[in-house]
């Protein structure tokens, strides 16, 4: 019998399977430990921390009244973001060319300039009107309104921010809605139901798909950028630390304090993202498998 037919008839229970070498893995492994552990010996070393003045103002009164704010400023900036975003983006795609070119203009300006500059802008806008006036055009004006009493910090803050957000989340909208198929919307003409039902049963269920990762990543960009509204003296999370280290000459830990706080919010955030997403996903496979599962290949 020949040598090649030998190696025929060897069992397969008679190989040996040799595992693939990976040294990188142990290298690169050992260098992470390494600097994890460089690092947590300096958090625990480095009195200059202060963990214990972290400690007392994480839930100081005016630390916990600038939390509020912002999450109540992140939430409404948003709110005019999307409902501005949804409505541009339906101008955006409307076969009407000046309603188009509209919501074209508005994105182009408000996304080309930096939302630092635009709260500064609404802040001072009573420098550039002294009065709103509410009437028709080179006619009787019906109200005449002092813009400094209008157009205060906190109004001016979720116009800089909301009117900005709502440009960038009109791209978003609209490339969801061009995600899904034209032939969608037809079929469900077709079948008896009304643009606009159509347009709400059928063409957004599916075009959220493609909306929500990008919102989500949004609404978490939204909580930091508050931190924005600091140079307008509106007292955030951010300006409300600010002010108190001011006074006690302690940077750091209340700097650490507003960081831990914008990472709980954000974390918060981040697992709501996760479950609308599943929600939405609902129907497509692998997408109800958790996060784990999912890197593993859905094996057990």
């Amino acid at each position: 019998m020949s040598i090649l037919s030998r190696a025929e008839t060897v069992s397969a229970h008679d190989l040996e399977v040799v595992r693939r070498r990976r040294p990188w893995r142990l290298v690169s492994g050992a260098v992470i430990a390494i600097l994890v552990a460089k690092f947590v010996q300096i958090l625990i070393t480095n009195n200059r921390f202060q963990w214990d003045v972290v400690g007392h103002y994480l839930t100081f009164d005016r630390i916990m009244q600038g939390l509020g704010r912002t999450v109540v400023l992140t939430a409404c900036a948003m709110l005019i973001g999307i409902l501005g975003g949804i409505l541009l983006a339906t101008m955006r795609i409307s076969a009407n060319p000046m309603v188009s070119w509209v919501a074209g203009a508005y994105i182009w300006f408000f996304r080309g300039t930096p939302v630092l500059v635009q709260l500064i802008f609404w802040y001072n806008l009573s420098a550039l009107f002294p009065s709103i006036n509410i009437g028709i055009p080179f006619g009787p004006q019906f109200v005449a309104l002092n813009a400094n009493h209008v157009i205060t910090v906190y109004v001016a803050a979720l116009l800089g921010l909301g009117l900005n957000e709502a440009a960038y989340m009109a791209e978003i909208v609209r490339s969801g809605i061009n995600s899904v198929d034209p032939g969608q919307l037809e079929a469900s003409q077709a079948l008896g139901m009304g643009r606009f039902l159509a347009f709400r049963r059928v063409v957004m269920p599916q075009a959220m798909r493609v909306i929500v990762p990008p919102t989500g990543n949004q609404v978490i960009g939204m909580l930091k950028t508050t931190a924005l509204v600091s140079v307008i003296a509106l007292p955030d999370l951010l300006y409300s630390a600010q002010l108190i280290y001011n006074r006690n000459f302690a940077p750091i830990p209340l700097l650490i304090v507003a960081c831990l706080w914008y990472l709980l919010l954000t974390s918060i955030l981040s697992v709501v993202q996760y479950y609308i997403e599943r929600h939405f996903n609902r129907g497509r496979r692998g997408t109800t498998r958790r996060p784990r599962e999912a890197r593993r290949g859905g094996t057990s």
